[in-house]
């Protein structure tokens, strides 16, 4: 099977979606309906500083509680709208921003950064004009809105990009109204691995929608290895584990342990380190240990690493080599850790 392929279906009543280029599992969406979902907006209650952390504990609906990172100006009682950022670490609250934007596939709105911009990834100069003046005659910026016209609309008709900027705006003042009151309350609740797919997956790709995509297209038989730490490469292996404190990472060679093959399988592993973590949704310090290689080879890996990682569409910190000559890596925890399919 070759090109993109995404599949939306659902596993025991529970919405999924994969990614597969050219025929193998790229990426894996399932939703989770016991926690909040990244991208949910709440108004959420200010209930107590944390000020060894610098931060503020909110009150979120139903006696859940959210963390937001900075706590300036803030006061308990006060009342405000946060963004879910990731999930919640067991026995933590939920991770939250008071940054909030609506994101939808063409459009980003951003409530308080006024201003019209177009991805940079958009290079032809007559194309961003067109886009911009798309913008001007759909986006009403009177109100401190902002908008960000993403990199998708390259492949969008004008229509498509009008009606999802209009959507967003609308959206965005609807939400935006509800900022004040006594009690917390969900004001969003966030895309699904469906929505999020069509958002995120680089189009142009064949979609399935039909119910058993996954069985019928071999998903079920490549989710297996998830559950599995030790990932086969072409000379040698990799196995991802997580522990409670970081995600270790061990790389070897096979049989030949020459500086050449080292290398080889170091850069193999550099290369599949992004999709192995996104599918595991493996996140927050990462340490990998490369087969032994020389401080020469050191500088090709990590050009790899910054090349493939560069793709990913998670949060990730590049932090460089120990003095033990392990890689240190930071990610952001965007998704929950890997716990099997749904049952």
């Amino acid at each position: 099977m070759k090109g993109r392929t995404i599949i939306l279906d659902d596993l025991n009543g529970i919405e999924a979606a994969a990614l597969l280029v050219d025929g193998q599992l790229d990426d894996l969406l399932i939703d989770t309906p016991d926690a909040p979902r990244p991208g949910a907006i709440f108004r959420g209650i200010c209930d107590r500083p944390l000020k060894g952390q610098g931060g503020m504990m909110l009150r979120l609906p139903a006696g859940g509680t959210a963390f937001l990172r900075s706590a300036k100006g803030l006061r308990p009682g006060q009342p405000m709208l946060v963004q879910v950022t990731g999930y919640a670490e067991d026995g933590k609250a939920v991770p939250v921003t008071d940054r909030v934007l609506f994101k939808s596939r063409y459009a980003i709105v951003t409530p308080g950064k006024p201003g019209l911009n177009v991805s940079r990834q958009i290079t032809d100069d007559d194309q961003r004009d067109a886009l911009l003046a798309v913008a001007h005659g759909v986006f009403d910026d009177a109100d401190g809105m902002g908008l960000i016209l993403r990199s998708s609309c390259a492949h969008a008709t004008e229509d498509e990009i009008a009606e999802d900027i209009v959507a967003m705006q609308d959206l965005a003042a609807t939400v935006m109204a509800e900022a004040q009151g006594t009690e917390p309350e969900a004001l969003t609740e966030g895309d699904g691995p469906h929505a999020l797919a069509w958002r995120e997956w680089v189009i142009p790709a064949d979609v399935v929608t039909e119910p058993g995509g996954f069985d019928r297209l071999g998903v079920m038989d490549q989710i297996d290895d998830i559950s599995r730490p030790r990932i086969p490469l072409s000379d040698g292996t990799m196995y991802v584990e997580a522990t409670r404190a970081l995600v270790a990472v061990d790389v070897n060679t096979g049989g030949d342990t020459s500086p050449a093959a080292a290398l080889k399988v170091n850069l193999a592993a550099a290369r599949v380190l992004p999709r192995a973590l996104r599918l595991r949704g493996f996140g927050g310090q990462i340490a990998v240990d490369f087969a032994p290689m020389s401080k020469a080879h050191r500088k090709q890996v990590e050009q790899s690493l910054r090349a493939a990682f560069k793709a990913d569409a998670v949060e990730t910190s590049l932090v460089g080599w120990t003095t033990m000559g392990l890689f240190e890596l930071q990610r952001k925890r965007e998704r929950l850790p890997w716990q099997g399919l749904p049952t």
